[in-house]
């Protein structure tokens, strides 16, 4: 029994070597910020020193927490609590989007956003799905999860799977669709 059991804990000795090239590297953001408000602004014609009459809000982003990785070789930023992002149009209408996670990559300007994402037009249109994708370079919105969207000014709900919007030049597809739409009669 004696030599059974030291058979048994001789055989359990680790013997590789480890050449380090497995180890995942520690990754550390290079800021960090937490219950912040950070407002984009855009100049309509060149400033001067101490003028502010000639900018607008073009976006606002509340977020409990952001992580800053831009010090990598390909940088990013986290949002691991959520964000909310207030977009201002031309005519300072306002549009929502509400997300439980997002990502932005510096080298691309895409965004991430995921976990019940919801946008919210000013004129109350509003979708809602678990993953879109923002390409801020060229002003598309792109998912390929299932999607819910309402449009109150016709009472129509679009259900779908896919979907692509770009604003200039206008273009919305949405793939595997189906939905819902109220007709009002008319009465005599």
């Amino acid at each position: 029994m004696t030599v059974v059991m030291a058979i048994l804990f001789l055989s359990c000795d680790d013997t590789y070597k480890r050449s380090g090239e497995e180890k995942v590297p520690m990754i550390y953001p290079v800021g960090i910020a937490e219950d912040f408000t950070f407002t984009y602004t855009e100049a309509k014609t060149g400033l001067e020193s101490e003028d502010s009459t000639s900018t607008k809000v073009v976006a606002v982003l509340t977020s409990p927490l952001r992580k800053d990785y831009t010090n990598l070789n390909f940088g990013y930023q986290t949002f691991p609590d959520g964000l909310v992002v207030d977009f201002f149009d031309d005519e300072g209408r306002k549009n929502i989007i509400k997300a439980d996670f997002g990502i932005i990559y510096s080298a691309t300007n895409v965004i991430d956003l995921q976990g019940n994402v919801v946008i919210e037009t000013h004129d109350g249109k509003i979708m809602e799905t678990d993953q879109v994708y923002w390409d801020q370079d060229h002003d598309w919105v792109f998912t390929q999860e299932a999607f819910k969207y309402t449009n109150p000014e016709d009472g129509s709900v679009m259900f779908g799977t896919g979907m692509d919007f770009k604003q200039e030049p206008y273009f919305f597809s949405a793939h595997k669709t189906n939905g819902l739409m109220s007709i009002k009669e008319e009465s005599q």
